[in-house]
This record gives structure tokens, sequence and C-alpha cells, in this order.
């Protein structure tokens, strides 16, 4: 397996250098490039990882929606979105703006950070304001990737911002993309992402860390239970019991590899 760097928990640069990526994702949509990211990244998206989407129509295709996937991979942005019509806008930790050319197209792209190790309440305000305006905002449950190639614990964050807002919360399944980092050697994980069916939640205006953890703990619940079931059962077989209005399985405990 390759190296993994090592992971940097606080971010050291000021919170006034973040400052024109939340003022642009507040105030204008994503513009050309995004649409150019996605005809770039969507052809080796589709045949290398092979990716395939369950349960596309339960997002929303207009007004404001959260999704939540759990997180693999750096490519997981594009997993998430790529067979979506509509432009997510998605929180990435403060330390992927690190480049020119990356802080370029995510100024562009729409993408906005939150500052790691801190207690960002900027990226908070831009979700809201996104979501205010009817957008998609992807936001990972476990807060960060997960480097053992074993789904983490949810993050408070999550469920926070789906009791502030009160706007529906899609839970997302990510299957296979803890292997992306094979491409290396050659080796391409079959993807897939499951959508599940909407949650609500009733909006509280000041939850308590403990309200937003049992939020999401609920919601990465759905996330977990899609994960297991195509691990242990396959893409082809959940597919097979939603064509025929089958109940998903009860997932077991998560393994360390998947199946495809």
């Amino acid at each position: 397996m390759s190296e993994l760097k090592p992971q940097v928990y606080k971010d050291p640069r000021p919170a006034g250098y973040f400052t024109r990526f939340h003022e642009r994702a507040r105030t204008r949509p994503p513009d050309w490039v995004y649409e150019a990211v996605r005809v770039i990244l969507t052809p080796p998206t589709l045949l290398f990882y092979r990716t395939a989407a369950i349960g596309v129509d339960n997002v929303p295709r207009s007004g404001p929606v959260i999704l939540t996937p759990n997180h693999f991979s750096q490519m997981d942005h594009f997993f998430a979105a790529v067979y979506l019509r509509r432009k997510v806008r998605f929180m990435a930790k403060s330390q992927l703006f690190s480049n020119r050319l990356f802080n370029w197209v995510f100024f562009h792209g729409g993408v906005f950070p939150v500052r790691r190790g801190h207690a960002d309440q900027e990226a908070f305000i831009t979700a809201h304001t996104v979501l205010a305006k009817g957008g998609c905002v992807l936001m990972y449950a476990e807060g960060g990737r997960s480097r053992s190639r074993n789904l983490g614990e949810p993050k408070p964050g999550v469920g926070r911002l789906a009791l502030e807002s009160g706007v529906p919360v899609v839970p997302v399944a990510i299957h296979g993309s803890a292997g992306v980092r094979g491409w290396k050697r050659f080796r391409f994980p079959k993807v897939t992402v499951q959508f599940d069916e909407p949650m609500s939640f009733e909006r509280v205006e000041h939850p308590t860390k403990e309200q937003s953890s049992e939020a999401a703990q609920e919601i990465f619940d759905r996330v977990r239970a899609m994960y297991v079931d195509l691990d242990e059962n396959g893409r082809r077989d959940v597919l097979r019991r939603l064509r025929e209005g089958l109940p998903a399985t009860s997932p077991g405990p998560p393994h360390e590899t998947g199946r495809a």
C-alpha cells in the first residue's frame, strides 16, 4: 500500500486567508469551471472506476439539500457528483486549498473551506447561505477521510447543519473508493454510489452538541447500512432487490475489504 502523507490536524494559516473563498461561495454560483472539471473527470470516473449510482432520484432536483457521504478518497467529490444534474457545493478541508491551481478551481467551482483544527463558524455561515439560496451542499459525515479503509464515526457538525437548517438530508454511501490509491499500480476499484431517501429533521435554532451528535449518528446509521449492504452483497444484488421492491438486508459490522 502506498505511503500516506501525515495528517495535518490544525491549519496554521489565518482565517483571513480563506475569506475570499467564502465570499465567492456566498454571493455567486459555480461558473464554467465546474462544468469543465466535470467534462474532464467524468470519462476516467466512469471508465476506469466503472462508477455506478443507485437512487439518484432520491436527490431533489431543486431546492436546498445536504448530501452526507462517507469519505475514503479525494476522488469522492467526483464520485458523489458525477451522476447529479445539479451543481454540488463542497465543504472541503482547508488543507486542500494548497496551491494556485487548486485555489483557482475551488474559487470558481464553488468549493468552500472548513478551517481544520478550529471552530470554524465561517464554514457554517457559508453552508447556510448556499442552502438559503436553494443550493446543494455536500458535507462529509465523518468530517474527514477515513485512512483505515473502514468507516469512521460521524462528527456532530453534519448533525448541527441538518438541525440548524431543517432542510432535507440525503445519506450517501460511496463503496470502493478506499482502493482508489491503487491507480499507481494500475488497479482501479469498482465504485458504487448509493443515495438514500431524504431524511427530515425538525429545525433547531441552537442545537446542543448532544443533539447534533444524535442527528449525525442517525444520518450515518443510514450511510453505514447502505455501505455494508454493498460490501456484503455487491452492487448487482442491491440493484436487484431495489428493482423487485425487496427490503434491504440487515447489515452487520463493516468489513475491512469490500466486494464489487
